[in-house]
């Protein structure tokens, strides 16, 4: 990973954590340079990255500003990825690291209800992004009536969800979460470009159509630094929020 890299990675933990109040401002480049041992055209990229991510902005004659980008949505609500990310004003993405077909695991066949025989899979592996920053590596098994579906879209398509409901009419009606913390594997790093064994957040997803069939059986596995989930508890019930940092 380039250093600069490292370097907006490193401080946008740092805002997430506190380390610098909201709407306060970053110290100096000059300062930022000495503290990370390079020049300070390196530390000019590195605030110029995450100001494009929306972590700081520049003030003229001034430095740069930290601003919350903390955005939230209910899982309750049903909202996919791109769908969610558009109705906070940011921009969704996605790219297909790669897709095959093969047979299910044990998991997925319970996890799709029976759906899908053996090779009947459609396993698509993608690259998630918001506001053109990687944020998340996508693992999802499609089951066999889906699979023609999603092998036609286009490698970038931004919201699949959105896809299958505007062409095919297939809506998303439900959904399972489960929510856990894991070190990146090999294959994780290389895709994420992190360091192997750093920290992810890994959101384990099942959803269905209003028919009962299984849509897709996911493994969403977000960087440290760009995501985080609240529970929201009361007399009435519980509901989980997902956080954009």
């Amino acid at each position: 990973m380039h250093r600069y890299r490292q370097i907006a990675r490193d401080l946008s933990i740092q805002i997430i954590d506190g380390a610098f109040d909201e709407g306060g401002m970053l110290p100096p480049e000059e300062q930022l340079s000495r503290t990370y041992g390079v020049s300070r055209g390196t530390v000019r990229n590195a605030l110029v990255l995450l100001a494009r991510q929306g972590a700081i902005a520049p003030r003229r004659g001034s430095g740069w500003l930290v601003r919350t980008t903390v955005q939230s949505q209910r899982l309750s609500e049903m909202r996919s990825f791109a769908q969610w990310a558009r109705s906070r004003g940011m921009e969704p993405g996605g790219r297909v690291v790669s897709q095959r077909r093969r047979a299910p695991t044990a998991l997925e066949l319970r996890q799709l209800r029976g759906g899908s025989r053996a090779g009947d899979v459609l396993e698509v592996v993608r690259l998630r992004l918001l506001n053109r920053r990687v944020v998340m590596l996508e693992r999802t098994a499609y089951p066999a009536w889906i699979a023609p579906m999603i092998e036609a879209l286009s490698p970038e398509e931004s919201s699949v969800v959105g896809a299958l409901e505007e062409r095919h009419g297939v809506r998303m009606v439900h959904g399972e979460h489960s929510i856990d913390a894991i070190a990146a594997s090999s294959e994780d790093a290389r895709l994420l470009e992190v360091r192997r064994s750093s920290p992810l957040l890994r959101v384990n997803r099942v959803s269905y159509a209003a028919d009962g069939r299984a849509i897709e059986a996911g493994d969403d596995r977000y960087l440290a630094d760009t995501m985080s989930f609240q529970v929201q508890a009361s007399l009435q019930g519980t509901s989980l929020t997902r956080q954009a940092n």
